[in-house]
């Protein structure tokens, strides 16, 4: 693989002892701060189903909204540079993960249902179509070993 290499350096801080470590599985938070230079701290924890504090992000949700955003910016930038014009986009996305009997588990599978309004002066057909070509470019949705479908809403502003 050739190509321009790219890094990403985060910290991820635990900050749920409670005072007795993890000397036992019900004795600690899983909290966690997740940093990166010159950006906002994001809270986290596990999923609620696995002890977590659900008013906090978990990596479930971040690997969801990760494929959200990448296909998104991808759409995005591809509308613009084929005469799109995209006046909103908001995706409910939703992931799929099965836990095995042994505590284990995996994605299955992601879905993005992204609803678009895009101008009357631009074409629904190229809007459908730069779906495709966005899940292809888009580098989170390449890294994955399941699944990403998309079930674009497009809607022609009046």
């Amino acid at each position: 693989m050739s190509g321009k290499i790219h890094t990403y350096d985060v910290k991820v801080t635990w900050t749920g002892n409670v005072g007795n470590g993890t000397k036992a599985y019900r004795d600690y938070k899983r909290d966690h701060e997740i940093m990166a230079a010159g950006k906002p701290t994001i809270a986290g924890s596990s999923d609620p189903s696995f002890r977590g504090d659900r008013t906090r992000w978990n990596p479930e949700d971040l690997l969801v909204a990760a494929l959200s955003a990448c296909h998104k910016l991808w759409y995005l930038g591809l509308c613009a540079q084929s005469g799109v014009n995209v006046l909103s986009y908001e995706d409910d996305a939703y992931g799929t993960m099965v836990e095995e009997a042994g505590g284990a588990g995996q994605f299955t599978a992601v879905v993005l249902r992204p609803r678009i309004v895009i101008d009357a002066s631009s074409d629904i057909q190229v809007a459908r179509e730069l779906h495709h070509k966005a899940h292809e470019q888009c580098f989170i949705a390449r890294s994955v070993n399941f699944p990403v479908e998309n079930e674009p809403d497009i809607t022609v502003a009046a």
